[in-house]
Order: C-alpha cells, then structure tokens, then sequence
C-alpha cells in the first residue's frame, strides 16, 4: 500500500483527523513485530465507522491507513513526549499499551529508519491536514478541527482503574475557544449512561497542540473514547451495534454543535 491516509474535502468550517485507524503494516516491518504486536491491539478500532456521518455533515475528514505502530501521527516528529513524567508511547513505539514489546529482540528501527518513516508516513498526513485546515481557515474565518481517537478502557501501563467513557482534550484551554469547548464537554456530560473528564489524563496529542491556534481561527478539539462504550475490547475487537446505537448521537451533536459555533463566528467576520 503506498497511499498513506485517505483524504475527502468537505464544505464546512470543521475538519475531522483520525490519525489511529490504520491497520496496514509493510512487510519489511510486520514479520519483525512479535505475535501480540501483531494481532495491533493499539488500533482504534472503528472510529471511522462511529464517524461515519461526518461527511454528511459536509466535514473535511483526514484518515490514516497505516498503523501507528509503523509511525505515530499524533506524536513530535522530534520525539518530545506528551506528558513528561508519564509513561509515553514513542514516535515509532516500541512498547505497547499493555507494556509489552512491539519487536522481537534486536529487530527495533534505528534512528534513521525512523527519520524515513517520518517522511515517508508521518510528513504526508501533516502536509494534508495542514493544507486542509489553511483552506478551511481562508473560506471560512474560522476553523475547527477535530480529532477522533478511542483507546482500551483500563491500560494501567497509562492511567488507574477505568477511563471515562468520553475524554475531551482541549491542551488545557489552550487549543480551543473555551465557550465551544464548553458547550461540547456539556453536550458529553449529558449523555445518560456516560462518563465524562475534560483535560482528564488525555489533554489532547500533538495533533490537537501543534494545530489548536485561537488566536489565529483555528480551534482543536480531540475526543478520546474508551472503546467499552461502542465495541468488544480484546480480539477480534467487535463492533457493539446495541453500544455504538447509543454513542453516536453523542458525537453526532458534538460536531453539529462545533459546526454550529464555527458558522455563527464565521459570519460576523
């Protein structure tokens, strides 16, 4: 496979980034991954799927097609982690969330492999999604991005006990106006049978830091769900038809709330 994400452009302020859903390994890399690796237990699994109304929301939506373990796309091509003092997954992981190895002895990429894989991978997503978000900005005024992520509901190799079912990352306030961030996290917190954090222990990865720009109209918002709440955690990683039923509306009127704000301060400028 040599297209590294798949792109559809939209005709809204709102732009939806789905960095984790690929599932494609080159061959050189797969058979030096150990069995659990393998299985890409990592994967956020069925985000597309849980979005898949965005597009007749008319939102832009950026989307990996390789793994993250090939290359992190929510992560410093630096290698600066996201939360110093935590445990952090790195630019091309060697670890995976259940604090296993992601190679067998020895086989790990060294620095230049993984300078490649950034250009090869890495940089092409940022490229597009960059563009997108200018274009977006130029039309509209304003922008707003969201980044959609899910993760195993209990990882201790990250956080105690069980996730919250919605966890909203603005960097702190940082990324995002704080009155759309607001009305999003009420809209979440609202939901019966749900648990919500905001800037919880997910505050949002690069992705929503290098791109949330207030002051410049760009407004980045990541939502990172705990996948207990729409599939089957654990192989062969199922969708849940009865969970997600009652999830999607959830996200649905978060976008539909962002594309609302965006479009009302779209036209007083």
């Amino acid at each position: 496979m040599t297209t590294t994400f798949t792109f559809a452009r939209g005709d809204s302020p709102l732009v939806v980034s789905a960095p984790h859903v690929g599932t494609y390994v080159p061959a050189s890399i797969l058979g030096r991954l150990v069995p659990e690796a393998a299985e890409l237990a990592d994967t956020d699994w069925h985000v597309e799927r849980l979005y898949d109304f965005a597009r007749g929301l008319g939102a832009s939506m950026v989307a990996a097609t390789h793994s993250r373990l090939v290359v992190d796309l929510n992560r410093d091509p630096a290698g600066k982690p996201l939360y110093p003092g935590a445990s952090n997954t790195e630019l091309c992981p060697l670890g995976t969330f259940a604090d296993g190895p992601v190679y067998r002895p020895g086989a790990g990429p060294d620095e230049a492999e993984v300078a490649q894989r950034v250009e090869a991978y890495w940089r092409p997503y940022h490229e597009a999604l960059a563009a997108e978000l200018a274009r977006v900005r130029a039309r509209f005024g304003v922008a707003v991005l969201w980044d959609a992520h899910s993760i195993v509901s209990r990882a201790p190799r990250f956080f105690e006990g069980v996730l919250p079912d919605f966890n909203l990352g603005t960097a702190d306030g940082a990324s995002c106006d704080a009155g759309l961030a607001a009305r999003v996290e009420g809209i979440l917190a609202s939901t019966p049978g749900f648990t919500t954090v905001h800037n919880g222990r997910f505050k949002g990865g690069y992705i929503t830091r290098r791109y949330g720009r207030p002051g410049e109209g760009v407004h980045a918002l990541q939502l990172e769900m705990a996948q207990s709440a729409y599939m089957v955690e654990g192989p062969p990683f199922a969708w849940d038809h009865a969970r997600a039923a009652r999830v999607r509306p959830a996200i649905r009127a978060c976008l539909e709330a962002c594309l609302d704000w965006a479009r009302g301060r779209a036209t007083r400028q």
